[in-house]
């Protein structure tokens, strides 16, 4: 396995599509990114080469080498710090997730239903999600991003405006 491959599940591909995305949607605008259950920190490391302040919140002990690493679980409390918070596939963080982006711009792409327990399948996730930013005047919009697999949704968001 070369340096540039990691043990992953799902399309490997994942990761630079979401790092030239928020490159892309976010450009100059963001410096401090989180990467909320980011598993071993493949999508922090790409972000990091694209000259962004990225750091890996998982309280998972393993991770890529060089990269900044809190290892406790994500709460809502800890975005003061952060222009931007991704959860690419965030499982167990899910809910915290979507409750930071009462005050944060949050990329979250969901996998596994960590939201709602009494719903099943991804559209019924999607849904959840969304009518809890309408119900908190949170700004989103859905994007498809180009990687193989049905848990390809991303779900931009944008905190409410203050009054």
């Amino acid at each position: 396995m070369s340096r540039q491959q990691h043990q992953v599940c799902g399309d490997p591909n994942r990761f630079q599509v979401v790092a030239d995305f928020v490159i892309t949607q976010f450009g100059k605008r963001v410096r401090y990114i989180a990467d909320v259950a980011g598993g071993k920190g493949v999508l922090t490391r790409m972000l990091n080469k694209k000259n962004l302040d990225c750091e890996l919140i998982d309280p998972r002990q393993k991770s890529v080498k060089g990269i900044k690493h809190r290892r406790e679980p994500f709460l809502p409390e800890m975005t003061d710090y952060y222009d931007l918070l991704i959860g690419l596939h965030p499982d167990g963080a899910l809910r915290e997730l979507g409750e930071a982006a009462l005050t944060r711009p949050v990329v979250m792409i969901p996998c596994c239903n960590f939201w709602d327990q009494h719903r099943r399948g991804q559209k019924e996730l999607l849904a959840a999600i969304k009518n809890f930013y309408q119900d908190n005047d949170v700004r989103y919009q859905e994007i498809v991003l180009n990687f193989k697999g049905p848990k390809n949704i991303a779900i931009v968001s944008e905190p409410p405006s203050p009054i």
